[in-house]
């Protein structure tokens, strides 16, 4: 019988809460072996094989059709894949893991609230510094898309490996895209959103890879355990 993978957080916050949602679905998660390691199963679906691995990932993983399923954020999808209309599915939001990928610039630039603003300013800063303005990011697709979306062009985007929200008070960026739940570590790092700069709210989807190998039985897995998903989070 061909088996279902499904891939998910291996720990933390969204690891509790992928158990608490499978279980008020009546599946019970759980790891196989050691307490830190990787696979594990579903006890009510034995044809379904769980991997633990990190959001990030999790969806290389959708990508390349390494497993059938999976839990990740749908910031996660598209940074990584250009193409996740075609590469994926994102079978079902699940209600956790929130977070909008956002523009936000200094508090200070109090003559700039819209991308438009934001298009004027750059050109401006071109001309009177001899350089683009940087924006630090660790989501250089989503950014580059956005922005090219909206008609910016005079921008470098720089890859942020720290505290992205950081950079502008460091001298490293003028502005930042990051990902943010409720605004406070923005606002306590002199930073503001811009009031059209909300490029995607994000959540916790289970999300199906459309390059993975899959037949019969795993297609009737799916359906199952989408079928219990539903029933679990109509019940909430």
């Amino acid at each position: 019988m061909s088996k279902l993978i499904l891939a998910v957080p291996s720990k933390g916050r969204l690891m509790e809460q992928c158990t608490e949602i499978f279980t008020r679905a009546g599946l019970t998660l759980r790891k196989i072996g050691h307490a830190r390691g990787y696979r594990g199963e579903i006890a009510e679906l034995p044809e379904v094989e769980v991997a633990f691995i990190s959001a990030s990932e999790i969806a290389a993983y959708l990508k390349d059709g390494r497993i059938h399923l999976g839990i990740t954020g749908e910031d996660l999808v598209r940074e990584q894949m250009s193409d996740a209309a075609t590469r994926v599915k994102l079978e079902r939001k699940l209600g956790f893991g929130h977070a909008d990928v956002v523009v936000a610039v200094p508090a200070c630039w109090i003559d700039v609230t819209t991308m438009a603003e934001l298009d004027e300013v750059s050109a401006a800063f071109r001309r009177e510094h001899g350089r683009p303005l940087r924006v630090a990011t660790k989501y250089l697709n989503i950014t580059r898309q956005f922005f090219t979306g909206k008609g910016l062009s005079n921008y470098r985007v720089v890859e942020s490996l720290g505290a992205t929200e950081g950079t502008p008070a460091a001298g490293t960026a003028e502005l930042i895209v990051d990902i943010t739940s409720t605004g406070e570590t923005l606002r306590a790092n002199g930073l503001r959103i811009l009031d059209d700069g909300v490029i995607l709210k994000s959540e916790a989807n289970l999300v199906s890879s459309n390059v993975a190998a899959w037949a019969a039985e795993t297609n009737a897995t799916r359906d199952a355990i989408l079928s219990r998903l539903s029933r679990g989070q109509t019940s909430v």
